[in-house]
Order: C-alpha cells, then structure tokens, then sequence
C-alpha cells in the first residue's frame, strides 16, 4: 500500500487499489459468505466475511489512510459505529458529550447503554475549563462533534485531545460534517474517528454505512474484537459503493462548501431569519479555532427563524430541496432538528442545547446554487404568518 501526499489523489488511488488477480481498475465486489480452507485451522487469508472480506479491507485501510490512523473498520451504519465504539467501556464508567450531540447518539447512550451502566454526561465541549470541571474519577471518554449537530460549535481538537491524555481519557470525534478532506482529528493527538460513512464519504445517498478509525494498533485489536464478536458488518455491495463514493469527496465537498458559504450569506441578509449558524463567518465564535484545525467551515449550515415566520410553511413551500433525515448528498437536503434528528432529545434537554422549535439544518446539495436559493428564497417568503 502507497500512502499518497495529497488527498485528492488519495481518494482515488489510496488504500488497496484495483485488483492484483484480474488486473481490474476497481476493487471487485466479493460476494462471499466464506472461503476455503487449505486444511483444517489453515486457511489462506480470509476465512469468514462477518471477520474479514476483501471488498471491505480495501475500505477499511483506505479509510485510516485517509485519517491517517493505523486502522479503519467499516460498519452497517454510523450508529453501528457509534455502538461498537461505545462497548469499548464496561458499567461504572462515564462518557463525556456534547451537549448538542447528534440525537441518535444521545438515545443509543440514554435508551441502551445506560442499562449496562455506562453513563453520560452533558458538557460543554466549547469551554475547555468548564470541561474539566466535570471530570470525575468515573470519566474515561469524551465524545464530541466539532462542528456540532445541529448548531455548528467549534471544539478545540488539540486542546481536548491535550486534556484528555491529562486524565487518561479516550478523545473520540464524530467527523462526519467536515469528512477527512476538510479536518483530520487524529493529526491533532485524538484517539477515535467516527463516520457516519451515509453522508458526504458516500455522497449520494444510497447506502448507510458507518467507519471507525483509531490512532494506535491496541485500540485497532480491541475495535476488531469488538467488530467480529458484535458483527454489524457492512456489506461487500456497499463497501464497493463507498469505495466509489470517496473517489469522488474532493471535488464533491469543494462544490458543497462553496454552496453552504453562499446560502448562508444569502440567509444572513433575508428578513425572515433571525440567526444563522455557520463556523465559517469570521464573526462566529469559534472561526479561529475552526480555522487553525479544518480547512474551511464546512457544508453545513443551520438558521433559525423569526417569530412570525412558521417552519411547516417554510418546509411545504419548498420545490427542490428534500425535506429529509440526512446531509451529504448531491441533493440538498433539510431537516428540522426538533421533531427530526433530535427527536429522541427530551425537550428540557433540547432547549438547554439551543435547539429551538424554529430551527432549521440545511444541507446544500451540489445543484447550481442560483437554483438552491430561489427555493429557498422562495420559501422563506411563503412562511410569513
């Protein structure tokens, strides 16, 4: 395996490349339950898929290629991913997360992790001091997002993964708004990235998919153990989509970003909305950090509208851009975190974060943007009281 310099080369050319039996320019899609021994306890590579497959470590070594990690795992879904993390720990221990986490990682944590007794607490993952307040003996983790879901706050990645060695704690990143082109966790001391590979990596949304990516071989044995004996496995079909997805994230996430900066600017000047949330305005509070550890801030934007404006009619009123659970794909795509994404947040809970029933997240797809802000100019119009 080549480690290539630049990513965008990387994204194509990286990891395992093609096919060394067949000469073919893609890895193939190897669509098999088991191989065959060479002798009872001897076989010659592969002995089982849920353990190992071809088609799946070409993904998996291109993934901690990508993150520059030692190992990448590849499984059935982002919260599959978030799940075998999570099992790293045993009762008693807690795990420190963002108070405007994504939802699905809050309910797996406070619907099923907690009758294991493995617990949680909310913190602001923003304030490195207010962080380490909440430190106890009983903490060993801090998993967080940076940007945020849904209100794009900025963590400092060196600054946590600095303090989190200081406790002994695992640092664990859920990368999926900024994807390894944009923002590389592990380059800033963090132990764990996590992938919702569903998103930007496959980009158009037809496969779900999660990655795991860790900074040291003992914690890639462990993960491994964790993967083969849990099995949620992603399949060779869709390691072979993703695989093709990648190939094209540079160019892909270039055209995102340069839609997410131009909306948001667009929803800065209209008279409907009260508050845009964005880590790439120059004014928002966590640019500099943002700015010292990605690339730029990202393809995803959130908005919150004024009293007198509705977001049911703002949702009915939009033509082209889909009203729906994800981001990440060509496709723009819209949700409304209260009642969608963050449903399983209580609303106590919610309020606490920042998440209003007003608020909006917006994906920017790769349309032509003049197309993406008509509709959305549009129904911004439409949703007047």
């Amino acid at each position: 395996m080549k480690r290539y310099k630049k990513q965008e080369t990387a994204f194509i050319h990286g990891g395992i490349y093609g096919d060394d039996k067949t000469g073919a320019v893609n890895v193939p899609i190897y669509q098999t339950a088991t191989y065959q021994y060479e002798a009872p306890g001897r076989f010659g590579g592969y002995e089982y898929s849920r353990t190992g497959n071809p088609t799946r470590a070409a993904l998996e070594v291109l993934a901690a290629e990508l993150e520059n990690g030692t190992d990448g795992f590849a499984f059935a879904s982002g919260m599959a991913a978030v799940t075998a993390v999570l099992s790293l720990f045993k009762a008693g221990d807690k795990i420190l997360i963002s108070s405007n986490v994504y939802g699905g990682t809050f309910r797996v944590l406070e619907d099923i992790f907690k009758n294991f007794d493995i617990g949680y607490i909310l913190a602001d993952t923003e304030d490195l001091t207010a962080l380490e307040r909440v430190i106890t003996p009983d903490t060993k983790a801090v998993f967080f997002e940076t940007p945020t879901n849904p209100l794009m706050r900025i963590a400092d990645l060196k600054g946590i993964a600095s303090l989190a060695k200081k406790h002994k704690l695992l640092s664990i990143v859920d990368n999926t708004f900024m994807t390894p082109y944009l923002q590389r966790p592990l380059d800033f001391g963090i132990d764990i990235v996590i992938h919702s590979a569903t998103k930007y990596l496959g980009g158009h949304s037809d496969i779900i998919a999660g990655l795991v990516v860790v900074n040291s071989k003992e914690l890639g044995e462990k993960v491994r153990f964790i993967q083969n004996s849990a099995g949620a496995i992603l399949q060779p079909f869709d390691c072979f989509l993703l695989l093709r997805g990648i190939k094209t994230l540079g160019v892909r996430m270039d055209r995102h970003v340069k839609n997410a900066q131009v909306v948001s600017d667009f929803l800065r000047s209209n008279r409907a909305v009260k508050k845009v949330y964005y880590p790439g305005f120059k004014d928002s509070a966590g640019y500099h950090v943002n700015a010292a550890q990605a690339k730029n801030g990202g393809a995803m934007t959130a908005f919150e509208l004024k009293e007198g404006f509705s977001v049911n009619k703002f949702f009915s009123a939009l033509k082209m851009i889909v009203l729906g659970e994800s981001l990440g794909g060509v496709e723009s795509l819209i949700c409304h975190p209260a009642t969608m994404t963050h449903a399983a947040m209580p609303e106590h809970i919610r309020k606490l974060a920042g998440i209003t029933e007003n608020m909006v997240r917006f994906s920017p797809g790769i349309e032509d943007v003049d197309d993406i802000l008509e509709d959305i100019g549009f129904a911004l119009k439409a949703s007047k009281r």
